[in-house]
């Protein structure tokens, strides 16, 4: 695990949800809280002013805001700054709901009466992994994905994988960097990151949550989930 700082923004329109998520997490030396915003404007005039070397790794953001709400900002979000994770917070937590984000690329969904130790957990796994999924999560996803129409819409493309890419599907899954996978596959990393975006292309997926997801549908990749 790196020992770099994770650089955090927050957004949501309670004040007292800001300040509260903040004082959880304030006590872990490796999460800086850089910015709190209560408005999707607040945020985007905000990180567009931000240096690359300012720049946060995630955001944490509301669904239920005014006047722009979570889903549009997150679609500004994904679209502006590719880069950045997004953990969704949220009092509804319905599979629907779920299903939605991870389409759009997003890497973690908590219900906002987590514990300390979720939230914690939570944003260390999404900077390390790119994504985290609770228990919940994934008896969720399994609801939402059992009816053939859904499996079918969460991803835009039926395109065939090769078995080579089926094999580094695989590892991305066990959280193998591109380094351990090419190590693994006898291949160059810049034939894996070559082999991931293709991947990527083909089943429509934002990200590795979405690439996991559609592991998980085609019975390419079984999750060990921690009870």
């Amino acid at each position: 695990m790196t020992n770099d700082i994770i650089k955090l923004v927050l957004v949501d329109d309670e004040q007292l949800i800001l300040e509260g998520i903040r004082m959880l997490i304030s006590t872990n030396d490796r999460i800086q809280v850089q910015f709190l915003a209560t408005s999707g404007p607040e945020i985007l005039d905000h990180l567009e002013k931000l240096s690359e070397a300012d720049f946060p790794d995630i955001a944490m953001v509301d669904v239920q805001m005014k006047p722009m709400d979570g889903f549009e900002l997150v679609e500004i979000l994904k679209k502006t700054y590719p880069n950045l994770k997004i953990i969704i917070l949220s009092s509804h937590y319905k599979s629907s709901v779920l299903g939605y984000m991870i389409k759009l690329g997003v890497s973690a969904f908590l219900p906002k009466n987590s514990s300390k130790s979720v939230f914690i957990e939570a944003i260390e796994a999404v900077h390390r992994n790119g994504m985290y999924f609770t228990r919940e999560d994934h008896q969720m996803l399994s609801s939402y994905l059992n009816s053939p129409n859904r499996k079918k819409s969460l991803f835009d493309n039926e395109e065939t994988l090769t078995s080579r890419e089926i094999d580094v599907v695989k590892l991305i899954c066990q959280e193998k960097t591109n380094q351990e996978i090419a190590e693994v596959l006898f291949l160059s990393p810049r034939t894996v990151e070559s082999h991931r975006q293709r991947i990527l292309d083909k089943i429509g997926a934002k990200n590795t949550v979405g690439l996991v997801i559609y592991a998980i549908i085609n019975d390419i990749y079984s999750p060990q989930v921690k009870l």
